[in-house]
């Protein structure tokens, strides 16, 4: 049997697994997917079995069966046959466009997976396979099918406890992993991408479609089929509803838990003192849990929202030795310059702190004398990079190479962000220091160690507790049972640093607290600095639910490390209830490079002229809750000009100035009718699942709550014209002021629910409303009528700009990152100056002779290295930056060889020929 496939396709799956395991060798011909394979096939579909005189299967799940059939052990039955009839036909459709979403644009939505997933959990619930509890040709065609999307994206099965022990228990077996291990070469999920993307989609039958409305989203999809109850209970809350009504809670600081009250801490990840935020940052933790935290207080929730700068650590050391000033200066610097960028994107902390404060000491060492002398710390002798250029230990963030394990050239010292493996600096192949490029060695050093393994059995019944009874995101859920899964190891909580917290014991008085021991404390201690009764939320478990904001790649700190030191400090401590991650945000194609200019950063987005709350409201509609998003130009503007300008701004602008022009800015006399009332319970359903949507932190689905509401109020006046009613009768004119009415309520509603995610558009809204405080609550999720017949509004006028090409063409350009392609050659020749001694920058200098050979060698190579884009005919803006790094490095040459960098060589300069009259030769 000969089995014909091409590169990457991930049916060759279930047929190279079911050969593994029926031990059936069949031969595997990789082909390129244009090619015409077999002469009467219009179009390729693979994998095709030969099965040799002529005979083939096309059906991958076909192949399965017929291989496994080869086996005696694996029999056949009805209800394996209806597995892979449901895989075909209801799962594929859905699959299908979601793999190449994912694969080709990056931008998809699982939630069209949701209805085949849970049906799938749903089967295997207490099973550990699908038909008669033994391995059969369904779980390898069902797993073979999922294989791509749960490699890509990891969340998208962790909501699904039994999906997720069954695949994987059957990932872990070798004819699963051989098969994988032939169909990717080693290359990871990125080895699907061709293969994927070339696949015709699967038609979803016409029954699936209609009940799930197709590939149409959400917010075209409005439902109007509204219950007569609904109806009723709407226009009771509408007329009735604000005799009732709670009146918004006052915030009076200092912030304090209540008794009976609902207690809520939020923290978000602390960012470095090291650089400006970028945009991602930005989306992955302060923006989201500000959006939430003034959701909570729109709730009158009891909240506390803190934050601070990350201060201490090499990140700290070494930018402050790339400045050339002190740890604490930089320190000083950074805290002002993150401060003013979250002040301009509105994020409304109730405290910002800092670490480098004495109650960081005091706290940090406290809780290390607790796990010390509870037998939670341990001491060994590690291996450490040394930087003997930068003379400094490096931290792990701060070493780069190739990983161990899938040979991703630009790996950090603490993880691969292609294969998102966890690793070991000193596993790292040909290591580098981020700050100067040379090759650190290994050098031994004694240390503290948290000793994980002993605290595992509490660490694990709190994951599970915390997990199954709090918020976590999918990805957290799926980080912290990996981690727990595959066994913990005792953490080292030490540094050979002199930036930091220092280490109390005997014997270890010269180091420091690690940064990811010692970061998370910063939550308690910048509490302590907002209040003296800090204890009152950081030691109450029982009366504060907390929340954690961040990326993803601080999951396992937040889900096992930074629990695990409080569990074994044994004081009461308050542990994280929901954890809440986002996936990461790219830059268009690419990712945010502060160094090459690629991507906006916190300190230029105000430089743009385009408000902070636009800003808000595109990062939060792309938010990258499920997996991975980007920024689009592109469609920052459509999403500006289209569902801002268009639906939002254009709903409530025409309704308040239909008011103003045609009823004096008075709101008139409102006669509700049938079409009115159904439109008030329409809008009460969005309030509700808006409000559901926040309450379990999904801050993206909630945002197309707000947009819907809008789209049916412009529906609502378009279908109405009150522009022709007001010209007719008495009547007519009744009709249209109701209309009007409801309508200026909504943009009231809209307001509020605006809060969150652009709190100067809704103060605007408001401001143009004339609408009093009391409006801003939304404790009952119902629409009230707070703007009633009489009520004054103010001076309507547009919210929102369109946002023209020309601007975003331009804008574009500047972030792309295409003026830092090309290094700074005189930067470069300074730098070799200051790291190559003791060259001298004119003829005459010293020569340095060991440098000048390291430097014959590098030039030598870089030369290759521009000789071959050259032959390759590579892009030409490629060929400059390799000529330009060329170039530094003969400049830096010619310094080490104590001559002038700036001499020309004989005879440059001088002409080839000389010129006729009129220009030519």
């Amino acid at each position: 049997m000969k089995l014909i496939t091409d590169a990457g396709n991930q049916h060759t799956l279930k047929a190279l697994v079911a050969a593994n395991l029926a031990a059936v060798n069949i031969e595997c011909n990789v082909v390129n997917s244009a090619d015409q394979v077999l002469p009467f096939l219009k179009k390729n579909r693979f994998p095709v079995l030969e099965l040799g005189d002529d005979e083939h299967l096309f059906s991958a799940n076909a192949i399965c069966s017929y291989i496994l059939g080869q086996s005696e052990t694996y029999k056949s039955s009805v209800h394996i046959d209806e597995w892979l009839e449901w895989e075909a036909t209801q799962l594929q459709p859905f699959l299908g466009p979601y793999l190449a979403a994912i694969y080709g644009s990056g931008k998809a939505d699982v939630a069209v997976l949701e209805s085949s997933l849970s049906h799938l959990n749903a089967k295997l619930d207490g099973k550990a396979y699908l038909v008669e509890d033994a391995l059969s040709a369904a779980d390898i065609v069902v797993w073979a099918a999922l294989y791509p999307a749960a490699t890509k994206n990891t969340a998208i099965i962790a909501n699904y406890q039994h999906i997720q022990h069954w695949y994987q228990s059957l990932t872990s077996q070798d004819a699963f992993q051989q098969a994988v291990a032939k169909v990717t070469e080693g290359k990871g999920s990125s080895a699907f991408k061709a293969s994927i993307l070339a696949q015709p989609l699967v038609a979803a039958p016409k029954e699936l479609t209609e009940k799930t409305g197709g590939d149409l989203p959400r917010e075209e999809c409005i439902s109007h089929d509204v219950s007569i109850e609904e109806i009723s209970a709407a226009r009771e809350i509408w007329l009735h509803g604000h005799k009732t009504a709670a009146k918004p809670k006052k915030r009076v600081h200092p912030l304090l838990p209540e008794e009976g009250a609902h207690n809520i801490l939020i923290t978000s990840a602390l960012p470095y003192v090291n650089n400006v935020p970028h945009l991602g940052n930005i989306i992955g933790c302060v923006l989201s849990a500000d959006v939430f935290s003034r959701f909570c207080r729109l709730r009158n929730y009891n909240v506390l929202y803190v934050c601070g700068t990350d201060e201490y650590g090499t990140a700290t050391e070494t930018k402050a030795v790339e400045e050339g000033v002190t740890p604490q200066e930089i320190c000083a610097k950074y805290f002002e310059l993150h401060k003013k960028v979250y002040e301009w994107f509105d994020i409304d902390f109730d405290h910002f702190g800092r670490t480098t404060t004495p109650q960081q000491t005091e706290i940090a060492q406290d809780i290390f004398w607790r796990l010390h002398k509870n037998n939670y710390t341990t001491e060994d002798t590690v291996q450490q990079l040394l930087c003997q250029r930068c003379n400094r230990y490096l931290a792990d963030r701060f070493v780069e190479g190739i990983c161990p394990l899938c040979n991703y050239e630009d790996a950090r010292g603490d993880q691969c962000d292609k294969c998102g493996k966890l690793i070991v600096a000193t596993e790292l192949k040909k290591p580098r220091c981020k700050v100067c490029g040379d090759s650190p060695i290994i050098k031994q050093s004694t240390h503290l160690f948290l000793d994980l393994p002993a605290l595992l059995p509490q660490i694990e019944a709190f994951v599970k507790k915390s997990s199954s009874e709090g918020d976590w995101t999918a990805n957290s859920k799926l980080i912290a049972s990996t981690w727990i899964r595959d066994g913990l190891k005792p953490r080292c909580i030490t540094r050979d640093l002199k930036w930091g917290t220092p280490v109390p014991l005997e014997g270890y008085t010269d180091k420091v607290f690690y940064v990811w021991f010692d970061a998370p404390i910063g939550y308690i201690s910048i509490t302590a600095c907002y209040s003296k009764d800090w204890e009152k939320w950081w030691k109450n478990p029982q009366q504060v639910q907390m929340y954690n904001f961040m990326a993803k790649d601080n999951v396992p700190f937040h889900s096992i490390v930074f629990p695990g030191s409080l569990i074994g400090a044994t004081d009461n401590y308050t542990l994280v209830n929901h954890l809440i991650a986002t996936e990461y945000l790219n830059y268009e194609d690419g990712k945010f490079s502060k160094s090459r200019g690629v991507g906006v950063f916190g300190d230029q987005a105000k430089e743009t002229g385009i408000p902070a709350d636009i800003w808000r409201f595109y990062l939060l509609y792309v938010r990258p809750e499920n997996q991975d998003s980007s920024f689009s130009w592109s469609d920052f503007v459509l999403k500006n000009n289209s569902e801002l300008l268009n639906n939002l701004g254009n709903f409530i602008n025409r309704a308040l100035t239909f008011m103003e022009k045609n009823f004096g800015g008075v709101v008139p006399e409102m006669v509700l009718v049938p079409e009115d009332e159904k439109l008030l319970a329409e809008v009460t359903r969005e309030l509700q699942e808006y409000i559901k949507y926040l309450d379990k932190v999904k801050i993206r689905d909630a945002l197309r709550c707000i947009l819907n509401i809008s789209r049916l109020g412009n529906q609502h006046i378009q279908a109405n014209k009150p522009w022709v009613l007001v010209k007719g009768s008495d009547a007519d004119k009744t009709r249209a002021g109701t209309v009007i009415g409801v309508c200026v309520n909504i943009s009231c509603l809209l307001s509020v629910m605006l809060q969150p995610y652009m709190p100067q558009t809704s103060k605007i809204i408001q401001q143009q409303l004339n609408a009093d405080e009391d409006c801003n609550v939304l404790t009952e999720g119902s629409f009230v009528c707070y703007l009633k017949t009489g009520h004054k509004i103010g001076k309507p006028s547009p919210l929102f700009n369109k946002i023209e090409q020309d601007l975003v063409d331009s804008l574009k350009k500047r972030f792309s990152g295409q003026q830092s392609k090309i290094p700074d050659l005189k930067k470069i020749s300074e730098a070799e100056k200051e790291n190559t001694a003791p060259a001298a920058a004119t003829t005459g200098g010293a020569a340095n002779p060991a440098d000048a050979e390291r430097l014959e060698k590098e030039v030598t190579q870089q030369g290759e290295v521009v000789r071959k884009l050259k032959t390759e005919k590579a892009d030409k803006e490629k060929i400059d930056v390799e000529v330009q790094k060329l170039l530094a490095l003969k400049r830096a040459l010619a310094i080490s060889k104590g001559e002038d960098p700036d001499a020309k060589p004989a005879g440059a300069g001088k002409s080839k020929g000389k010129k006729k009259k009129g220009g030519k030769k």
